[in-house]
């Protein structure tokens, strides 16, 4: 937050207020005040005929009816991630460096490049194991892989500009 206010959100498509929040969001600013917020020095701002207009940096759709959701996208990080970054065949934990993907069916064996056939592995374990399934190169899978469950879009947003105001919206 600057000067005790954090950017503000659009609550409805009429723009006929827009709630800058204080510490405890209990400020609301009516559309013909925001326009008259003076532009700061770090405020980025829209040019109109009647004047620039302080561009938010957090817009929160306060009625949103339904969330989008989705899965996490398919690859390395987020099978490292989902299998928290321990080898699915001997449980040791792992430096990101030391691991690799691992199709438990091999795919020159039919397997699928799928949440459902990729596991976590030692780069050692991987290579030993080779172009054979677990039970042939006398290996068994400490937990079975699954496809991540659907999340709210919102929980895939990072703040990868380290906008200060988004903050208390995201985890990170």
């Amino acid at each position: 937050m600057r000067n005790g206010r954090a950017k503000g959100q659009i609550r409805s498509f009429s723009h006929s207020a827009l709630c800058i929040p204080h510490a405890a969001f209990k400020c609301l600013v009516a559309w013909d005040e925001w326009i008259t917020l003076p532009i700061r020095a770090q405020d980025n701002a829209v040019r109109t005929v009647r004047g620039p207009i302080r561009v938010p940096t957090v817009i929160v759709a306060v009625n949103f009816a339904k969330v989008p959701k989705k899965r996490p996208k398919l690859c390395a990080r987020a099978i490292r991630e989902r299998d928290g970054n321990r080898c699915q065949y001997t449980g040791r934990a792992l430096r990101p460096d030391e691991g690799s993907l691992d199709h438990v069916l091999p795919r020159s064996r039919g397997g699928k490049h799928t949440w459902e056939n990729l596991v976590w592995s030692s780069r050692d374990v991987n290579a030993r194991k080779g172009n054979r399934p677990p039970h042939e190169a006398g290996l068994k899978l400490l937990t079975v892989p699954r496809a991540p469950k659907e999340m709210p879009v919102t929980a895939l947003i990072h703040n990868a500009h380290g906008v200060p105001e988004w903050g208390m919206f995201l985890r990170e």
